[in-house]
């Protein structure tokens, strides 16, 4: 039984390949300036552009971060459609979840989701795209843990939706642990991701028997 729910392709565009190395070659620079220091003339600098070719691909920072969100979006469809083939799911989810909070990745993307959210706060459009994207990753969630306890989505949805949305809400905290006087964020990021298990198995222990 296939429980990844549908895509939301017409909500979710996918971004243009050029807009997309063009969104890589600037991430660092948009990361350590922040949203209000990056000017476009900054950013198209470190993407080797000029101003005015910059502006063809993106015509205002709002609608780069926007970019920036939906291309996210494409690599945790990906990474969702490999937990979904897995022969267990729900391990793959675990190992997958567990990986990337421990992670150097996890650094990284920290000071770019900063930002992120700090624009979804004043830019309607880039608001949306945030909110549909954590909308995608919870309904991908209660996916897995259907198929971990071999439950209809809709029961699934109605019984976990609150887990998939504390499990997203550890997962961003992970990613906004700084460094500080007595901070330990190694340890930090170990309790979270412990605090994870705990939640995983407390759905594992409410499976339905298997169908035969």
């Amino acid at each position: 039984m296939n429980h990844a729910p549908a895509p939301l392709a017409d909500a979710l565009p996918v971004v243009d390949p050029r807009q997309a190395e063009i969104l890589m070659a600037v991430r660092q620079a948009f990361v350590e300036k922040g949203f209000d220091g990056a000017s476009m003339q900054d950013l198209a600098r470190a993407a080797g552009m000029s101003v005015g070719n910059f502006y063809r691909y993106f015509p205002s920072k709002a609608a780069l971060i926007r970019a920036m969100v939906l291309l996210d979006a494409e690599e945790i469809r990906r990474d969702f459609g490999m937990i979904h083939a897995a022969p267990d799911p729900m391990a793959a989810l675990r190992m997958g979840l567990r990986e990337r909070i421990m992670g150097p990745t996890c650094s990284e993307d920290s000071a770019l989701w900063a930002e992120i959210d700090a624009a979804a706060r004043r830019t309607p459009e880039v608001a949306e795209a945030h909110r549909l994207i954590e909308t995608e990753v919870r309904g991908q969630l209660v996916a897995v843990f259907a198929a971990a306890t071999h439950l209809p989505i809709a029961e699934a949805k109605c019984r976990f939706s609150t887990h998939a949305a504390f499990l997203l809400t550890l997962f961003k905290a992970a990613a906004c642990v700084h460094p500080g006087e007595d901070v330990d964020i190694a340890a930090i990021r170990a309790m979270i991701a412990e605090t994870i298990d705990q939640r995983l198995d407390e759905i594992l222990s409410s499976a339905a028997p298997a169908p035969d």
